[in-house]
């Protein structure tokens, strides 16, 4: 086999979970390009059908349904429907997820274990789910959506940095115990991404100067950007690939280089610099 041709995914069954937009329709993109067959599940019924209805533009034959990753019996149902109907799952990638920014003291027992629930536990009850298929073939791929936060604190993001910090310990748990079966299970950590979720955060002021969480992240950031869905492709085919087959319970991070950079006075950043950029981001507005 060439070396570009351990990058296919040629028959494989890739389930994303939560992908009905953002980053994980990303993936689920890439997967399709790379030869993939798409697998998909949403909690939220009009999101499930305006993420079907973007797989059938993209000429993508995807096969989904409403599923919790919270509730062990839906993703149990779920999985014997996808290997009834499409194949055996060969690779798991644990995308769906939420964040709450609340000051900790001030959050309530409820929100933190909504957060703790669909971060953490729904990749438990997922990776549990298609683990018995992966040991019997001795081959499968789980990918964990993890986190600058499974690294960093940052105020209002207490459940959020707990869960994606167990998660970055339940991939190398998941490594750990099941390595000798051939799977390999490792983590994607995105930086900050321009989305259409992301916007407000990068919005310009009524003067026209730059948000300052916006010149925040790009003084921090080597790069002096943000990251794009594009940029986090590759990584997502790699570690699902056979190219990837001796990697096993990393977290990798596509940031721009700012966890390796302690960071410049944000007063220092050339806003004319970004001037064509903002512009270029039809997501981007004037703040009123």
């Amino acid at each position: 086999m060439g070396v570009m041709e351990k990058f296919r995914l040629d028959g494989k069954v890739a389930w994303i979970t939560g992908a009905s937009y953002g980053l994980g329709m990303a993936y689920a993109k890439a997967y399709a390009e790379a030869g993939a067959k798409i697998v998909f599940n949403d909690v939220n019924p009009d999101n499930f059908a305006r993420g079907m209805e973007e797989y059938k533009k993209a000429g993508i034959d995807a096969y989904g349904a409403i599923c919790d990753v919270t509730k062990e019996d839906q993703v149990e149902k779920f999985v014997k429907d996808v290997e009834a109907n499409v194949g055996p799952i060969d690779i798991l990638v644990n995308n769906a997820g939420i964040i709450k920014r609340i000051p900790m003291h001030e959050m309530a027992l409820k929100d933190w274990q909504l957060v703790i629930d669909i971060d953490l536990t729904g990749p438990f009850i997922c990776s549990k789910a298609v683990l018995p298929h992966m040991i019997e073939q001795k081959s499968g791929k789980i990918i964990n959506a993890c986190s600058m936060m499974s690294e960093f604190g940052r105020e209002t993001v207490s459940a959020y940095a707990a869960a994606k910090g167990g998660l970055k310990m339940l991939t190398r748990n998941i490594c750990s115990e099941y390595g000798q079966y051939n799977i390999q299970c490792n983590a994607i950590g995105p930086g900050y991404i321009a989305t259409p979720q992301t916007a407000p955060l990068r919005e310009r002021q009524a003067d026209g100067s730059m948000n300052p969480f916006d010149r925040f992240i790009r003084s921090k950031t080597p790069a002096q950007r943000w990251g794009h869905t594009e940029d986090l492709m590759g990584l997502a085919v790699f570690l699902a690939s056979e190219a990837s087959d001796f990697i096993n319970g990393q977290v990798i991070y596509i940031d721009g280089g700012i966890s390796a950079y302690i960071g410049q006075d944000p007063s220092n950043l050339d806003e004319s610099k970004f001037a064509a950029e903002v512009e270029a981001e039809g997501d981007i507005k004037v703040k009123d």
